[in-house]
């Protein structure tokens, strides 16, 4: 075929779709003049009390809908259970007993940086801010000051009155002529701020009494100039009383683009803010996640405290009681992270909000050209599960510039090879290269990169099948970038339960590698929304693996010392080592009925093969699994995929 068919080809697809592009603009036209008809219909606006009643309804039953029916509903309360025993822990338990802090406050520290921690005021009711200052105050580590700007209106006069009352030098009060909002009110607590870090707190949470403590070790440790900690929200005025426990990821820019998980205790190196401001009034409403994205850019030692230090109230008032994002605060938001996507070179890119909430984010990022993606398969016989794996690209894939190789290796049944001169006449893009010798999963993919014209190299078992039809578009837009090295897709069994999002190393009972949310329900959320985002991990699946050729050639492809398991994830941290990012992308989706062609490995010699590779691996990687995932949460058990908080 020449270039000059090709070109035709591709100008009568560009037809086709122009011509469906501007039928879909037509009716999004004529549907946007139907609503707005609707919502200025008088009838329409005194109906709002009963429409919001109507949509907490409908939220709760997606909500149930999200979990995937019955077998998720049980799921989700046996996790509610562990959770609730974990909470335990985590309140008041955890705070330092008498000799404890005796030892915290007495402790010598070679670094005792000044913290200034800045605290906005706003009609804050009386209780929860004497709750906030004297947690404060209860600090082990003591060198810091508290810097209050408050815009509080007359009739919460009792605000500067209650302030007063401490008489404690470290505490500096400014009563604002007005209220200007939350970034105005902060910035002007930064104008009362001398310390080498900054803080911020809001006025109505509560501080762990060893918050700065631990903070000022990192700082010590590792030299870190922005911290963050986990948290909790609570309710009904008693940390106990715990609602929602975040244990995070350490820094993960993927994840911060996609949504602010960052977010409380933030303290930073007041030099961070040189040359910018604390808070940009433009994106009230998200002020924090557009200077998280500021400052971790500028940051050199990003430290995340696996420790639940922060108490977040919620209540009538708070944002955390009231978790339906405003328009403004998610436009807010969207804006935030363009600004950030365009100071580090993207250009027409997409933010849309996804399922898991309004302010949790899907980016999508222009492609650069359509370079060629060279596909490679593995297989021995199982012609039918080979056939409807290929058929599924040709069929579904939206992205055409790709080849097929298939390796074959030890087949045995006529119909496979039948199949294979059946495939090569469907399609040009296919070809067949034999692997002799005895099956080595390494070696047999190393065999057919080998014979890859493409730029970029996807591994896919032949016991996958396409669901997504721009899979190959959603996994490259994040393969082409600079800092990644390998990609991976979200893959489900027959079922419909979840196969892959993702590997943490060091789960499961051989400690060497497990996939998270492993069989949870198609429809769930994930833990904080993490089946409905694109995030940073480990590891991915050698089942739809996404690379650069040049990046497979530098780290010398998949280690044939890990025959049959674990050489994905062995590729993946070689990848990690060299400094790329690996990637998981729930918005590219295949089934996986996973092992179907060469079976599992929980008995017998494949089990025992298993073992000695699982022992390789954990020699191999010993530092890497004793530092722990960096992407999972050191209070997260290990023997569990679902994210259950470990209970002591």
């Amino acid at each position: 075929m020449d270039y000059k068919e090709l070109y035709e080809q591709e100008q009568e697809r560009n037809a086709v779709l122009s011509e469906r592009l501007a039928e879909l603009e037509e009716e999004k036209e004529e549907i946007s003049h139907k609503l707005k008809r609707i919502k200025d219909n008088p009838i329409w606006k005194a109906s709002t009390p009963v429409r919001m009643f109507g949509h907490k309804v409908v939220n709760n039953i997606r909500r149930v809908k999200n979990l995937g029916g019955p077998r998720g509903i049980m799921l989700k309360i046996n996790y509610k259970k562990r959770e609730a025993e974990a909470k335990k822990f985590y309140g008041t338990k955890s705070f330092p007993d008498e000799a404890r802090r005796k030892f915290e406050e007495e402790y010598s520290f070679d670094k005792r940086p000044l913290y200034s921690i800045l605290v906005p005021l706003y009609n804050t009711d009386r209780t929860m801010l004497k709750e906030m200052i004297d947690s404060v105050e209860w600090q082990t580590y003591s060198n810091w000051e508290l810097c209050l700007a408050d815009g509080s209106d007359a009739a919460h006069a009792y605000v500067g009155e209650t302030v007063a009352e401490y008489n404690d030098p470290r505490i500096k009060y400014k009563k604002l002529e007005k209220n200007g909002g939350i970034s105005e009110n902060t910035n002007q607590c930064l104008t009362l701020a001398t310390g080498d870090y900054i803080g911020l707190f809001d006025h109505d949470d509560i501080l762990h009494p060893s918050a700065l403590f631990e903070y000022t070790k990192v700082i010590n440790e590792q030299d870190a100039d922005y911290i963050y900690c986990d948290e909790t929200t609570f309710k009904s005025g008693n940390i106990d009383h715990m609602l929602t426990m975040h244990f995070k990821p350490d820094y993960a820019v993927d994840n911060l683009r996609a949504n602010n998980y960052i977010c409380h205790f933030s303290v930073f190196k007041k030099t961070l803010l040189e040359g910018t401001e604390l808070f940009r009034t433009r994106f009230d409403g998200s002020q924090d996640h557009d200077m998280i994205l500021r400052l971790t850019d500028k940051a050199q030692k990003i430290v995340h405290v696996p420790r639940l230090l922060y108490y977040w109230r919620s209540h009538a008032g708070s944002v955390a009681g009231n978790i339906s994002a405003k328009e403004y605060a998610i436009d807010a938001a969207k804006g935030a992270v363009a600004d950030h996507l365009r100071k580090h070179g993207y250009t027409d890119f997409k933010i849309t909000s996804t399922r898991a909430f309004e302010t949790i984010f899907k980016i999508r990022y222009k492609l650069n050209g359509s370079p060629l993606i060279s596909i490679v398969i593995p297989n021995k016989d199982h012609a039918s599960d080979l056939k409807r794996c290929v058929y599924s690209i040709l069929e579904k894939s939206t992205y055409t510039n790709y080849e097929i190789i298939i390796v074959e290796n030890n087949s045995t049944e006529k119909a496979t090879f039948d199949l294979y001169e059946e495939l090569k006449e469907a399609s040009d893009k296919i070809s067949v290269v034999t692997f002799e010798g005895e099956f080595n999963y390494s070696a047999v993919n190393n065999f057919g990169v080998s014979f890859a014209k493409g730029e970029y190299i996807l591994l896919l078992n032949n016991d996958t099948e396409v669901i997504t039809l721009n899979w190959l578009e959603e996994m490259l837009m994040y393969a082409q970038r600079e800092d990644v090295g390998a990609v991976g897709a979200k893959l489900y069994y027959a079922d419909r339960t979840i196969q892959h999002a993702g590997v943490v190393i060091g789960l499961g009972a051989h400690r060497t590698a497990g996939h998270t949310h492993y069989k949870m329900p198609k429809e769930n959320l994930g833990y904080m929304g993490r089946l409905c985002y694109t995030q940073d991990v480990s590891a991915v699946t050698g089942a739809c693996l996404l690379v650069k050729k040049s990046l497979w050639d530098e780290v010398g492809g998949l280690d044939t010392d890990f025959k049959i398991s674990l050489n994905d994830v062995d590729f993946c941290l070689k990848l990690r080592e060299k400094g790329y990012l690996n990637v998981f992308t729930p918005f590219a989706e295949l089934y996986h009925y996973e092992s179907v062609s060469r079976g599992l490995d929980d008995s017998g010699e494949k089990a025992e093969r298993y073992n000695k590779e699982s022992e390789h691996f954990r020699t191999k990687w010993k530092e890497v699994l004793k530092k722990g995932d960096p992407y999972y949460n050191a209070n997260f058990s290990l023997d569990r995929s679902d994210f259950s908080v470990k209970v002591e």
